[in-house]
C-alpha cells in the first residue's frame, strides 16, 4: 500500500475533501448521507434516459457510467463514474434525463432526495466542493473529446488508465500501483470509442511496452511515469488543486525518470 487510507470516512467524504476542505461537521453530515447507500447489481439503469432529473446520485462502491444509446443499439459511454463521484442532478437544470446513468459492476449507490440536497447547499465548503467536482466533470467531457478527436486508439487507452489511477487515488483506492479494473473490453471500447477487437489489440500494446499489466479484475500500472509520458497526460483538469500533484510525486517514487520517448502507436 502506498500511503495510508482514511477509514474513518467514505468515498465521497475523500472525494470531496480533496476538492475542498471540509471541517469535521460537513465530513459527519456527509458520513449520515453516505450510510444510507444500497447494493446495486451490474447492468442495471440507476436512471434512464428521458427519466425527471433530480437530487444527487453518488457512487461509493464499483463502476458506473454515464452513456447514451443510438438506434442500432450502439452504446456511447460519455463518463466513468468511480466510488466518491456525485451526480448532481438538482444543479442540471435539465428537466428530463437526456442520457441514462447505469452500472457497469457491482455498485454501491445512493440518491440523495432534493431536501436532503438543500440541507447539504446550506454547508458552504459542500457546495464549493460540489461546484469543483461540477467543473472536473466538464472539464473530463473536454479531455475525452480530444482524446476521441485527435489521439490514436492506443493513446486513448493510456490516457484513460492515467486518469483512473489519479481519480482512484485522490479516494485511496491505488494499492500497489494497482487499481480496481472490473470494466469489460466491450465497456472498455465503449468509452474510448473503438470495437472490442480494437481494444483487445490497443491493451496487447499497452502490456508489451511494460506499461501495464491486467491482473483479475484489477490493473496494475508498472511504469507510471512512461505511461504519463506515453499518454501525454496532465492531471490539472481532475481540479484536485495541489493534490493531483502530491500525488503524481508520491506515486512517482521507486520509478526513473523516462530517458527517451515512448511511442505509441
Amino acid at each position: 500500500m502506498l500511503s495510508l487510507r482514511d477509514e474513518t470516512h467514505g468515498p465521497l467524504v475523500r472525494k470531496l475533501d480533496a476538492f475542498e476542505p471540509l471541517p469535521e461537521a460537513d465530513r459527519v453530515a456527509l458520513a449520515a448521507v453516505e450510510a444510507s447507500a444500497q447494493s446495486v447489481p451490474a447492468g442495471q439503469d440507476l436512471i434512464c434516459e428521458g427519466d425527471r432529473a433530480d437530487g444527487l446520485l453518488v457512487i461509493l462502491e464499483g463502476f458506473a457510467c454515464r452513456y447514451k444509446l443510438l438506434s442500432n443499439g450502439a452504446r456511447q459511454i460519455i463518463a466513468l463514474l468511480v466510488p466518491g463521484d456525485v451526480c448532481d442532478l438538482t444543479s442540471s437544470r435539465l428537466n428530463q434525463m437526456d442520457h441514462a446513468i447505469g452500472t457497469l459492476s457491482r455498485c454501491r449507490a445512493m440518491w440523495v432526495e432534493p431536501k436532503i440536497v438543500a440541507g447539504l447547499y446550506r454547508r458552504p465548503a459542500v457546495v464549493q466542493a460540489l461546484q469543483t467536482a461540477a467543473l472536473a466533470d466538464e472539464a473530463t467531457l473536454r479531455v475525452w473529446l480530444i482524446s476521441l478527436g485527435r489521439r490514436s486508439a492506443v493513446e486513448r487507452l493510456a490516457h484513460l488508465f492515467c486518469e483512473l489511477y489519479m481519480r482512484l487515488c485522490a479516494v485511496e483506492l491505488v494499492e500497489g500501483h494497482s487499481y480496481p479494473m472490473p470494466l469489460t473490453q466491450l465497456d472498455l471500447a465503449d468509452t474510448i470509442g473503438i470495437t472490442p477487437v480494437h481494444l483487445s489489440r490497443s491493451v496487447g500494446a499497452l502490456t508489451r511496452k511494460g506499461l501495464i499489466e491486467r491482473m483479475g479484475k484489477d490493473l496494475k500500472i508498472l511504469d507510471l511515469p512512461r505511461l504519463i509520458e506515453a499518454a501525454e497526460f496532465r492531471a490539472d483538469y481532475l481540479q484536485l488543486g495541489g493534490a493531483e500533484a502530491g500525488l503524481t510525486r508520491r506515486h512517482m517514487v521507486g520509478w526513473n525518470a523516462p530517458n527517451s520517448h515512448t511511442h505509441l502507436p
